[in-house]
């Protein structure tokens, strides 16, 4: 039988381990941690002989005290040091969350990234929050955003609904950047039916006029069933994992697929997504079980 003593010691120990794990949650998996996650692949119908290393970024999500410039910064010197012939920017570079105790502004993140270096050059897309907290392009219906402005005034090639093909050592690829499949908000945030994309798969793939393989990029991972396996690979961002995972299972993730496309490599009807966990956070300043990442695309 369990005594008073036992149980307050029992109690206590549980306080203690809620204190510990919140710690954790909120100040060190946020703020401490940086991993590199990498994949290596050969997706059907890739060029043979082709090698092709790419390092992507998601989701920075830039404000104090979680994502300040001089931290993007350092996190764009990690990434030049891995070796990618091609960089590429997955959108959301907008705070996205009140927890802050400042905003950064955009000419200040984009100036960090344009430290970005690669042999065949950086390349990035929008994501929602770029779009959401863009007031004039909300009422506008259309871009750009501030956040296409900044990342074009400092010398970054940014997508939208675009295509363009690139060489390796005499061999050509496309990369194709879709735009924000969620930009436009005509009523409430949380009415996510009802919010308008921009998106434009099939306009963009027109633009690809040889048979080399494509690498699409796409802010968020739902438009991956109407991906033709014309592309060799779609990368996107968005869900941060879920911020939240539990043994390997986030219950909360922002897309109508819920858990199927929050984080990783998945292979449907032979065509391959990857999924970052991105690097801030949105909505709350927690992660927990997908700390922030880089990641490293080998393909061939």
């Amino acid at each position: 039988m369990m005594t008073r003593r036992g149980l307050l010691k029992m109690i206590g120990g549980g306080i203690a381990s809620m204190a510990a794990l919140s710690g954790y949650a909120f100040a060190v998996e946020p703020l401490a941690r940086l991993n590199v996650t990498r994949y290596s692949l050969t997706p059907p119908g890739w060029t043979p002989g082709l090698k092709l290393r790419v390092v992507a970024l998601a989701d920075i999500h830039a404000c104090e005290p979680w994502m300040p410039a001089s931290r993007i910064a350092s996190i764009c010197r990690q990434a030049n040091n891995l070796g990618g012939d091609v960089t590429v920017l997955l959108g959301d570079y907008a705070a996205g969350m009140n927890f802050v105790t400042r905003y950064v502004d955009s000419s200040e993140w984009a100036k960090s990234l344009a430290t970005l270096t690669a042999p065949l050059g950086v390349h990035a897309v929008m994501g929602n929050h770029d779009w959401w907290e863009d007031k004039t392009a909300q009422r506008n219906g259309r871009g750009p955003t501030f956040g296409h402005k900044a990342l074009q005034d400092v010398g970054i090639n940014v997508y939208s609904n675009r295509a363009i093909r690139l060489e390796k050592e005499g061999q050509g690829f496309w990369i194709a950047g879709l735009e924000d499949q969620l930009a436009l908000v005509p009523g409430k945030k949380w009415q996510r039916q009802r919010m308008k994309g921009l998106d434009d798969i099939e306009g963009t793939l027109a633009q690809v006029s040889d048979g080399d393989p494509v690498i699409l990029l796409a802010h968020e991972p739902d438009i991956f069933p109407s991906v033709p396996s014309r592309v060799a690979l779609t990368l996107s961002g968005h869900t941060h994992g879920g911020q939240v995972r539990l043994l390997g299972y986030a219950p909360v993730v922002p897309s109508r697929f819920g858990d199927r496309y929050a984080y990783g490599h998945m292979v449907e009807n032979d065509c391959n997504l990857i999924v970052s966990g991105g690097l801030g956070c949105s909505l709350a300043p927690v992660r927990f079980g997908v700390p922030p990442e880089i990641v490293v695309i080998d393909l061939g």
